[in-house]
């Protein structure tokens, strides 16, 4: 083993090399996985219809720690079974890059503390990563999505000046309830999902609503950050929760759920693509079960280097994925990992040094596994 992998290292030995990081180290570690994207998507079809249009997806994920003494640990919001809980940890941002064919890669990641609110530092990660999309190839139309912990002016504002366009969930505020208010009765257009969506509100599976449009400006309160654009509402019936008691309704009552974009598409494409912004979520359940499964030291610029070369760690696999076939291109990091590197091999030794491999015979993934060994390698040497 030391000689197939050039040795083999203790955790300890890992534990004490990221201590030694610094903050300066984890952004150096940032650009490396900026620039290794890059080389990633020159390589590999990593982000195929990338030159059409792509999306970046910001989210943040809050990670549960245990030791007392990790700094920055602080208690902040998550869910937990579909319940919102108060635990202590520490707090992910990250903003991945996809395109209708290919899933996330992930672009920029940044740690900060436990009780951190969500938008903080979002704006600058979204002109990151706006930039980052642009170097893997990213020339067409680039929207950025997010939930309504971003609505703000400085995340707006920070995409459209780097020449995206945003779509981000709207807070129901009463300037909000005001403009839907105003919209006409036949302006909604009834849609149907191709498969039913669970709507956790109503505990039931939704499989119809309603769409409409209208033009709103928000942050009118902040000094010259106003902000134009398409106001797009979808309602849905509310449930009449003592309709089995013999009590109908005498009208029906709506939920309403606005995204706040500046879209080039048209209304229903562009709030069904706004509803895929819930693909980031397989970036953090990937996370959650691989690097991510903890944060291992109490140094917080430690664990700041260990996110960013999670980041690595996943994309990674995804351009594995990619040459491997289109099945894989698609899949889970952790079924890249079961079928494609964790891989039971017998090693054998000729002459001086020389090194073979030998794979499972009979083996269902062999076909993948050598399109991406060739693709890596080039073609293996004829047999004498």
């Amino acid at each position: 083993m030391p000689a197939l992998f050039g040795g083999l290292r203790a955790p300890s030995t890992l534990g004490s090399f990221l201590r030694a990081f610094t903050w300066g180290n984890v952004l150096q570690l940032g650009k490396v996985n900026r620039e290794l994207l890059a080389e990633l998507a020159r390589r590999a079809p990593l982000l195929p219809g990338k030159d059409v249009l792509a999306f970046i997806d910001i989210d943040s994920m809050h990670k549960r720690v245990y030791g007392h003494a990790k700094q920055g640990a602080a208690f902040g919001h998550t869910k937990i079974q579909g319940k919102s809980l108060l635990v202590r940890g520490l707090n992910a941002l990250a903003a991945t890059i996809s395109t209708p064919l290919a899933a996330p890669v992930i672009a920029a990641t940044r740690l900060r503390g436990g009780n951190t609110n969500s938008a903080r530092g979002a704006a600058s990660l979204a002109t990151e990563a706006v930039a980052t999309a642009r170097t893997t190839g990213c020339s067409g139309t680039i929207v950025v999505r997010a939930d309504s912990a971003f609505y703000s002016a400085a995340f707006t504002g920070a995409v459209r000046a780097a020449g995206a366009f945003f779509s981000v969930t709207v807070q129901m505020n009463s300037h909000v309830k005001a403009a839907i208010a105003g919209i006409a009765q036949d302006a909604w257009k009834p849609i149907e999902y191709p498969r039913a969506i669970w709507d956790d509100q109503l505990a039931c599976w939704v499989s119809d609503a309603q769409v409409a449009e209208v033009r709103y400006t928000a942050f009118t309160s902040k000094k010259n950050k106003a902000i134009t654009a398409r106001l797009i509402v979808r309602r849905v019936k509310d449930l009449n929760r003592k309709a089995g008691q013999g009590q109908g309704e005498l009208f029906t009552v709506w939920r309403y759920h606005a995204v706040f974009t500046g879209s080039p598409f048209m209304m229903l494409q562009a709030e069904e693509q706004h509803r895929d912004h819930a693909v980031v979520e397989q970036v953090f359940a990937d996370w959650t079960s691989g690097p991510m499964a903890h944060l291992p030291s109490g140094s917080f610029p430690a664990n700041g280097a260990w996110l960013a070369l999670a980041a690595i760690s996943h994309n990674l696999p995804r351009a594995a994925g990619s040459l491997a076939s289109l099945a894989y291109a698609k899949a889970r990091g952790a079924t890249i990992r079961r079928d494609l590197i964790d891989v039971a091999a017998r090693t054998a030794r000729h002459g001086r040094g020389d090194l073979t491999l030998h794979l499972p015979e009979g083996w269902r993934h062999q076909h993948e596994w050598m399109n991406l060994f060739e693709a890596a390698t080039g073609p293996p040497a004829q047999a004498a």
